[in-house]
């Protein structure tokens, strides 16, 4: 290993250096040696979070924890987000405890926010169905000068529990907000609100509603018809159809200020006078968006919504209304569509979104809209489309899909026995600095062992081994079989026999 050192060290130019390193333990060396090369050189805070983020994505635990130790000592200033991305590393490894226990000692690090750690702990723990551990810590942390924003991580929690069925808990927990001197956002509302018409708890949801009037709701913001909406939709399905007219009104009148030209009573005759909910809540929904001035903001809303709802139907007319009337839809609503398409297992009008209804609209596809229809043609093992899919994404300036896309489409070229394009997308993966998982790896080494490829196997074995990552013995056992089947390989046999000896004694 030759490394250039500059003639005076530099935190940013250390950051740089290791960042050039596809071996993590090779990055950590020269983290480590930095020092003694250069005796009045200290790392900060930026320069720790580059290491412990290197170490934290390769899965090297022990690394990241001694470095974090060290960073401590050092009593640098440093940043919340370091101790996010080790928390996350904890939890993917399943060491949930270790997180708990580095949230509970960052009293010993020189950082003075804990917002985001607190509120990714939270998540984490709602996420792995620990509520009562989640509820606890709150509980312990929730009224330090530290922890800047509560609101996040209490809507965290009325959303497990929600999804429990005890909104009745989750209404304590958003009244409790006052007394935690925390004002809620559209989100909480938009949680405590489905909750409560999913418990058929209506009179509280309608309590609710007015109480949105007065705390979020005075300006008139168009994208609070989400909100409006679950509630005079489960009145609808509740068959009080009267009252979501008369609640209607007043969602008009004082929630989006509405002027009195769009406050006109609904006709129900055509929906025999009730009797048809769905057409009457098409016909909510409209005066819902036309409402309150329509804007884009509105209709993206409302688009959004019934699209996260795999309301197809009614979601395309919103968003042929919002272009009648002159309003470009933005990449959001068309990822909201391409995603809403994927889960009803229709790939091919997803990637039409993309090449056709976007180009109309003169809308760029984002990465994520691009993530989404590849994951979508993956999971419909399309995995061949995907890869052809994947590289128009690639021609695109700045547009890279994201390690998980990319090893979401190798697993599914390994499933489909397509292990040479495979192959090529873990080659597109390196170029684009997005490192595979030891898992990944084996999959396509196994994959090429299977169909003879035994030399494009061992290079990737040797950008495993490159990486310090240590293959597993199925990835030996696969490669050693398969150059043995040929006899006359005996110098490709060889070659692998040196390098498991090399690897084991590792």
């Amino acid at each position: 290993m030759i490394i250039r050192w500059p003639r005076l060290l530099s935190p940013t130019n250390l950051s740089q250096i290791i960042r050039m390193q596809k071996n993590p333990l090779t990055a950590l060396k020269i983290f480590s040696e930095a020092q003694s090369k250069y005796p009045n050189y200290r790392h900060n805070g930026p320069v720790y979070a580059t290491m412990i983020g290197i170490l934290g994505s390769s899965g090297r635990i022990t690394e990241m924890k001694e470095v974090v130790n060290q960073m401590k000592n050092d009593s640098c200033e440093c940043k919340d987000s370091v101790f996010v991305a080790a928390i996350k590393t904890y939890a993917r490894a399943g060491l949930l405890d270790e997180a708990v226990s580095l949230f509970k000692n960052l009293s010993q690090f020189n950082c003075v926010n804990w917002t985001q750690s607190f509120n990714t702990l939270v998540e984490i723990m709602v996420e792995e169905s620990k509520l009562e551990d989640a509820c606890r810590l709150f509980v312990e942390h929730c009224c330090g000068w530290e922890v800047s924003s509560r609101v996040r991580s209490l809507n965290l929690l009325m959303l497990a529990l929600c999804q429990k069925g005890r909104s009745d808990i989750a209404l304590h927990v958003f009244q409790e907000m006052d007394y935690q001197s925390c004002n809620p956002d559209r989100e909480s509302y938009r949680i405590l609100m489905r909750g409560l018409c999913e418990d058929r708890r209506l009179n509280e949801a309608t309590h609710l509603l007015y109480s949105m009037f007065w705390r979020i709701s005075q300006k008139g913001c168009a994208e609070d018809i989400v909100v409006y909406r679950i509630l005079l939709d489960a009145l609808c399905d509740n068959g009080k159809i009267e009252e979501a007219v008369e609640i209607l009104g007043k969602i008009l009148r004082k929630g989006l200020k509405a002027p009195k030209k769009f406050r006109h009573q609904l006709d129900l005759s055509r929906y025999n006078y009730g009797e048809d909910t769905e057409g009457i809540k098409r016909l909510i929904n409209e005066a819902l968006v036309r409402g309150g001035n329509p804007s884009l903001a509105s209709y993206s809303a409302m688009a959004i919504d019934l699209y996260n709802e795999n309301k197809i139907v009614e979601a395309d007319a919103v968003l042929n209304e919002m272009q009648d009337r002159g309003f470009r839809p933005t990449s959001v609503v068309y990822g909201a569509k391409a995603a809403a398409l994927c889960k009803e297992r229709k790939v091919v009008e997803a990637v039409e979104v993309i090449e056709k209804e976007m180009v109309r609209a003169n809308c760029v596809p984002t990465v994520k809209v691009f993530s989404i229809v590849v994951r979508g043609l993956c999971h419909e093992k399309q995995s061949v489309l995907a890869f052809e899919f994947l590289k128009k994404m690639e021609k695109r300036v700045g547009c890279v899909a994201d390690k998980e896309t990319y090893s979401v489409l190798v697993d599914e070229l390994c499933s489909e026995s397509g292990f040479l394009e495979a192959s090529r997308v873990l080659q597109e993966m390196l170029i684009k600095s997005r490192l595979p998982c030891a898992e990944t790896y084996s999959k396509v080494i196994r994959g090429l062992c299977s169909v003879g490829r035994q030399y494009d196997a061992v290079m990737w074995l040797e950008e495993m081994i490159s990486q310090a990552i240590l293959p597993e013995y199925t990835v030996w056992n696969s490669l050693v079989a398969s150059v043995c089947c040929n006899i006359a390989n005996i110098e490709a046999c060889s070659e692998v026999y040196n390098r498991l000896k090399t690897t084991t004694s590792m």
